[in-house]
């Protein structure tokens, strides 16, 4: 029975559960739509500007559709910052990281840029017209320009040190003032069952337990495993029998989807040597 490391450590990387994901799936579809109601807003905008509709009044339907853009703009940008916070990139993909986090600002400039300077160039509309309306366009578009820029934006790294430490927070009794809500659900699981694994891993050689596990490696050398797996107290329980086995903390069993404590606690206890607790608290 071997023992198979991964080649790259990727024992602490926090995870999004499969709800966030969904949820980050539904804001960026809901985004995305937002987004497009701006543009089709803008497309509007430009057809009118090439018909002449605004050569002769009508300031305040130009005025009226510059704000719609910008209100449909900045909705796609909150959606699109939300669904970042449940799904964010990693720092170390750095194209990815900075289009993910900054797409909001790039489409808000998409949607308003053409048709400002559009109206600013357009000799055919009268002086007041352009002034107002490329004025009230121009302050609409830097307003929603920079509600919809990430200026702290959260990355996976970030979220894998919040984690980390929220769960050595909840394990030393300490306040938990690193467990936000996007961290804290994982922190509390690898916290309690940290717990359960080290209260029922002590022996005479390891009076205060260990922090070790015991899985089925991922399928095909993958980094993660596609169905969530069970972990053990060591290799050589029967359910791992004839299974390639890797080990680790109850954290990298985690981030291999090896989320689920064994509950034949006491019947591997014995067959792995342990004298600790049997409680999985």
């Amino acid at each position: 029975m071997s023992d198979n490391k991964p080649e790259r450590d990727v024992t602490k990387d926090w995870q999004a559960s499969q709800g966030q994901k969904s949820s980050a799936a539904t804001l960026r579809i809901m985004a995305a739509i937002s987004w497009l109601i701006a543009i089709g807003g803008e497309i509007y905008g430009i057809v009118m500007l090439y018909k002449g509709k605004f050569n002769e009044g009508n300031l305040s339907l130009l005025i009226g559709l510059l704000i719609g853009i910008a209100v449909f703009a900045i909705i796609g940008n909150f959606l699109w910052k939300r669904a970042n916070e449940q799904d964010p990139a990693r720092a170390s993909d750095t194209a990815r990281f900075f289009f993910q986090n900054q797409l909001g600002a790039i489409i808000t400039l998409i949607a308003f840029v053409p048709l400002l300077l559009l109206i600013l160039n357009d000799k055919n509309l009268d002086p007041r017209t352009k002034k107002v309306a490329g004025g009230v366009g121009a302050v609409l578009a830097v307003i929603a320009t920079l509600i919809g820029v990430s200026y702290q934006p959260p990355s996976v790294e970030q979220y894998t040190q919040d984690m980390n430490e929220c769960a050595t927070q909840i394990r030393s009794g300490q306040a938990t003032t690193a467990c936000s809500p996007e961290v804290a659900a994982q922190a509390q699981d690898i916290a309690r069952d940290t717990g359960a694994i080290t209260a029922a891993t002590k022996d005479a050689s390891h009076p205060d337990g260990q922090d070790i596990v015991y899985w089925i490696a991922p399928e095909n050398g993958a980094k993660k495993s596609a169905d969530p797996h069970v972990f053990h107290l060591c290799a050589n329980v029967s359910p791992l029998k004839d299974k390639t086995v890797n080990s680790g903390s109850v954290t990298e069993a985690y981030a291999q989807n090896a989320i689920r404590i064994t509950k034949q606690i006491e019947m591997e206890q014995k067959q792995c040597g342990f004298t600790g607790a049997a409680s999985t608290n």
